[in-house]
């Protein structure tokens, strides 16, 4: 019976199916689930709460345990709206606490009492809430796991409540009694299949002062509160080893890490799921794990996975552990994104994939005007829950200040993806991206940098017919987006490029250096530096950077490791360098990659190695796809600051038969 008389800020009402709401100055709401399959929901939501009452703490319930109790609500509350099988009522739920239940103003599943719903252009009918009561409701519905392997959390912690502060009502009844009395009748309307479910009548709750608890005697009393607290811990411990306990196979190995972990919290940026069912917002979800990815490797303190080596997991099943162990990371951060008319729900979650402990998730439900503040709070919510603290300068400039254009910011954000793959197909697309972006906001610094990259990569690979002028317009390009903002790390890291194409070395490795103050995760800050310290003869500190770019990028373009291979075989390593040479041809044809710098660098390295005949097989290739080749034209392309080590090179090929 019941057990208190004082009031309670959240009342779970299985009488007439209603949710009070009353926390003061914070949320104050009233809602119905006033059809059967809403029923169904309010329920779930009951049985969380009792879960987590019988633990005793505020926790993710899984949810594998009470199908059968699910099925009976589903059944009979929820009037059979959907299957009961396994598959389809966990999935079910999933989707609904995702997303319809943490939906106030819409409000799919319940009605709000008190309020009418009012038109808003492009939303349709919808409650009028503040932004902090939505953001406030959203919070609540917390989800982990998957669709098979559901584990929900009612989150009343985030509001400011505790497990005190809820009640679940049935009859005359609180908590553990209103509940198995509420299961009890339903066990009791499902002997009785032919009987509808009638609608309980609106009948006010009576007042919780004059509810009276019945004790019995004081030693049964004692006696049952000892069984109860056995079976509880009992209970406790099953859910713990059984669920909540990541097993040895759910978390990442260290002995199976691809490399070694780094001294730093390391974290990969997960593809971000798009819910809308729309292809046309796939460029939005793109962009968002896009400016994540790059926001993240701004902060020194953090190690952040290349976002093109993640994406080799777009829209496919995701091992979190696996994952973890490709990539060498001990975190993951995984999402969705959906756009509904003029409003953006974001979902994220970090997990620690070396405890398979979820360490921080949110839910946000914004105006699509506000997604760069929402992106700006995704990442400082990431680095307080990895214990990371932000200078005022490292926040001015980690966080997004370059545009307030949704749509040039969604193209740039291609055109930096698919830019770094240096295809000539893949530079041109990103030129029209990036210019496109441009058109639509004049003033966006790093819009303009990708154009000047365009420019600078048709000169390096010979793409144009006048490099002289391709060489100008991407200086002039590079000048203009620094001028806009010059804290850009991709334009600095050009600058060093083409001092570099311009012979002044000291200026080329300063912004090098500059570039990766800048991006200290951004990868290609570090090939780029890499390339500048080979040709200024520093082969030693241009193999660290090498290898430090491949680690940032693990499913890196093939011409990183042609960087890489260059340094390893000018620093005399030419067994590691025949290795990385070997792997660039295995790959090339695959990705459409031109092998011509590998069998340049196979070349030299077999006539260093004294193997002249296999030296002489790989000028026959590069004949093949360059018969005109001489090494007084290539010779001049080599900016080298010693003249003996262009000279080195050069020896090397003509040992291999090269003229």
């Amino acid at each position: 019976m019941v057990e208190s008389t004082k009031p309670h800020p959240i009342t779970i009402d299985l009488n007439q199916f209603k949710l009070h709401i009353e926390l003061k100055k914070r949320i104050e709401v009233t809602l119905h689930f006033n059809s059967p399959s809403r029923r169904f929901y309010l329920s779930v939501i009951a049985l969380i709460v009792n879960e987590m009452k019988r633990q005793g703490k505020m926790t993710s319930i899984p949810l594998e345990g009470h199908h059968d109790l699910l099925a009976l609500l589903n059944e009979t509350v929820g009037g059979s709206a959907g299957s009961s099988e396994t598959e389809n009522l966990m999935t079910r739920i999933y989707m609904k606490w995702q997303h319809a239940l943490p939906n106030l103003e819409e409000a799919p599943l319940f009605m709000v009492l008190g309020k009418k719903k009012g038109y808003e252009e492009g939303m349709g009918k919808t409650y009028h809430f503040t932004e902090a009561e939505k953001d406030g409701w959203a919070n609540l519905f917390e989800y982990k796991g998957s669709h098979e392997n559901v584990r929900l959390k009612f989150a009343i912690d985030r509001i400011g409540a505790t497990l005190d502060d809820v009640v679940i009502v049935y009859e005359d009844f609180l908590n553990a009694e209103a509940w198995e009395k509420f299961l009890s009748s339903l066990k009791e309307k499902k002997a009785e299949p032919d009987k509808p479910i009638p609608e309980e009548p609106e009948v006010a709750v009576p007042p919780l002062e004059k509810r009276t608890t019945l004790l019995p005697s004081r030693y049964r009393w004692v006696a049952l509160m000892a069984a109860i607290v056995v079976v509880l811990g009992t209970i406790t411990l099953v859910i713990w080893k059984t669920y909540l306990k990541p097993g040895p196979g759910d978390v990442a190995s260290m002995e199976k890490m691809a490399f070694p972990l780094p001294d730093k919290p390391s974290i990969a940026v997960l593809p971000f799921v798009e819910l809308s069912g729309d292809p046309k917002q796939e460029f939005l979800c793109d962009g968002l794990t896009e400016n994540i990815t790059t926001t993240l490797s701004k902060i020194p303190e953090l190690f952040v996975i290349a976002r093109n080596s993640v994406l080799v997991y777009k829209g496919k099943p995701v091992d979190i552990k696996k994952v973890a162990e490709n990539l060498g990371v001990r975190y993951v951060l995984e999402g969705s994104v959906q756009k509904s008319g003029e409003r953006i729900r974001i979902n994220a979650q970090l997990i620690d994939a070396t405890s398979g402990h979820h360490i921080w998730s949110e839910k946000y439900d914004r105006d699509k005007r506000d997604l760069f503040a929402l992106l700006d709070d995704v990442t400082r919510n990431i680095a307080v829950a990895l214990q990371i603290k932000l200078t005022d300068g490292e926040q001015a400039r980690v966080f997004h200040g370059e545009t307030k254009n949704l749509e040039a910011w969604a193209l740039a954000s291609q055109a930096w993806d698919v830019i770094q793959r240096a295809t000539k197909e893949d530079v041109a697309r990103a030129k029209e991206l990036a210019e496109q972006a441009v058109k639509l906001d004049p003033q966006y610094g790093f819009a303009w940098s990708l154009v000047a990259w365009s420019y600078f990569d048709a000169v390096v690979f010979g793409w144009c017919a006048s490099p002289k002028e391709y060489l100008q317009k991407a200086i002039e390009l590079n000048q203009k987006a620094l001028k806009l903002d010059n804290g850009l790390f991709c334009a600095t890291a050009m600058l060093g490029s083409i001092y570099l194409y311009q012979r002044q070395y000291e200026r080329a490795i300063e912004m090098g250096r500059r570039s990766i103050e800048l991006g200290p995760s951004i990868a290609i800050n570090y090939a780029v530096l890499a390339i500048t310290l080979d040709y200024a003869g520093n082969f030693d500190e241009a193999i660290a950077l090498g290898e430090q770019a491949v680690r940032l990028h693990p499913f890196c373009p093939l011409w990183y490791l042609d960087v890489l291979a260059g340094s390893y075989r000018m620093g005399g390593r030419y067994e590691e360098a025949l290795a990385l040479y070997k792997q660039v041809l295995t790959r090339a044809q695959k990705e459409a990659y031109n092998p011509f710098s590998a069998h340049i660098g196979l070349a030299e390295v077999y006539s260093e190695m004294g193997r002249v005949q296999e030296a002489h097989t790989q000028a026959k290739e590069i004949l093949q796809i360059a018969p005109s080749f001489s090494l007084e034209n290539w010779g001049k392309t080599l900016p080298f600051r010693d003249p003996k080590h262009l000279e080195k090179r050069l020896t090397a090929l003509r040992k291999a038969g090269l003229k």
